[in-house]
């Protein structure tokens, strides 16, 4: 993840509070729906993470194999990877 997940709860006030001045929505509890939007920033901005993780899963379940075929780990990290985030039909940068 890139980006401090202080800065996020700033940025969900922020977007909660510029569209409330904008009166592009009325919010009569801006503080829940600011929760709200930051949980849904960091799921968002964590997705890639939580991927990697799946993957790395994947890969130690399947090193013994990997080692006897001679399989980079990275190439199948890349393969694994990319498979489980079509499978999610996500799309990382």
């Amino acid at each position: 993840m890139l980006i401090n997940r202080d800065f996020v709860g700033y940025m969900a006030a922020e977007v909660i509070k510029k569209i409330t001045e904008a009166e592009l929505v009325e919010i009569k509890n801006a503080q829940a729906v600011t929760l709200k939007l930051r949980q849904a920033m960091m799921d968002e901005i964590t997705v890639e993470d939580r991927i990697n993780e799946e993957a790395r899963n994947i890969l130690t379940q399947h090193q013994d194999a990997m080692r006897s075929t001679g399989v980079s780990y990275q190439e199948m990290f890349k393969k694994v990877k990319s498979q489980l985030a079509r499978d999610k039909k996500l799309i990382l940068r």
